[in-house]
């Protein structure tokens, strides 16, 4: 255990008011690459798949990538990672580690299954998936995707109100800093219901909630811890399980060395209670 962080957390949660209609297990997971450490990815997924979730969602950064030459090999070695765990479906968000160029976005088309934007809905539950994989801000073009997606989802499915946006970068993390609750990802969160705006990026666990939006960066599944690197800074490899369980969407934080806190535990800076 890390620095008295007590096992008590296992049976705290953080709980944002929604409703749904079926129960839902499933792991975020946080960067791969960014100077991958070794090993590290590999035992993350050791640790989490005996738990069986319905599927994983991941923010990118897959590969190393950057280098049109290297791609495909990269791609091809990432799926020998991960074929043990062919059972569990795996979503993934396009990192600038992983789209770069012409080229590198077709190998993520061909090797992720879908586009760099995309959508899927799972026992009642909707998630978007933004390409935020060349630029920092949130293009014009992508928030008007997502206000496409989320207006025909409600159409369809009006009575189903967990909905999560994931991005690679958290292009919200400024506003969120600040408490702006004027941004237009914001306001489109709030317009359509979305509970959770899901991002990566920046190897550190970061929370915040507006309104009744939850902000979360996810802490690191590989790439390298800068800064302090100290877990009460939110530095540290790991993954969250996340549970939709009828009012409740709620999130249990697990440090690969075997802390587990609810997410409520976590602030813009760090660890904020124990």
């Amino acid at each position: 255990m890390r620095r008295g962080v007590s096992r008590l957390g296992l049976a705290v949660w953080c709980a944002v008011a929604v409703a749904s209609a079926a129960d839902l297990r499933f792991v975020l997971l946080g960067d791969r690459t960014g100077e991958a450490q070794a090993g590290v990815y590999e035992r993350v997924w050791q640790a989490f798949a005996p738990t069986k979730p319905a599927f994983v969602v991941s923010v990118g950064d897959t590969i190393q990538g950057l280098e049109d030459a290297k791609a495909e090999g990269e791609w091809r070695a990432v799926q020998g990672v991960l074929a043990p765990y062919r059972a569990i479906p795996l979503y993934l968000a396009p990192g600038n580690h992983d789209i770069w160029s012409a080229l590198s976005e077709r190998l993520f088309k061909q090797y992720a299954g879908h586009a760099p934007h995309y959508s899927f809905d799972r026992e009642g539950a909707h998630f978007a998936v933004l390409d935020t994989s060349r630029s920092d801000a949130l293009s014009e073009s992508e928030l008007a995707w997502l206000e496409a997606d989320l207006r025909a989802h409600q159409r369809a499915h009006p009575d189903a109100p967990v909905k999560m946006v994931v991005t690679h970068r958290p292009t919200w993390i400024m506003d969120a800093a600040l408490g702006n609750t004027q941004s237009p990802l914001h306001q489109l969160a709030k317009r359509y219901g979305v509970c959770c705006l899901i991002a990566g990026h920046v190897h550190q666990l970061i929370h915040a909630e507006l309104e009744g939006v939850t902000y979360y960066a996810l802490p690191s599944a590989g790439g390298h811890l800068r800064l302090s690197a100290s877990y009460e800074d939110g530095w540290f490899f790991g993954w969250t399980e996340v549970a939709v369980n009828g009012q409740d969407v709620r999130f249990q934080v697990h440090a690969l060395e075997g802390a587990v806190t609810p997410l409520s535990a976590w602030g813009r800076a760090g660890l904020v209670k124990r």
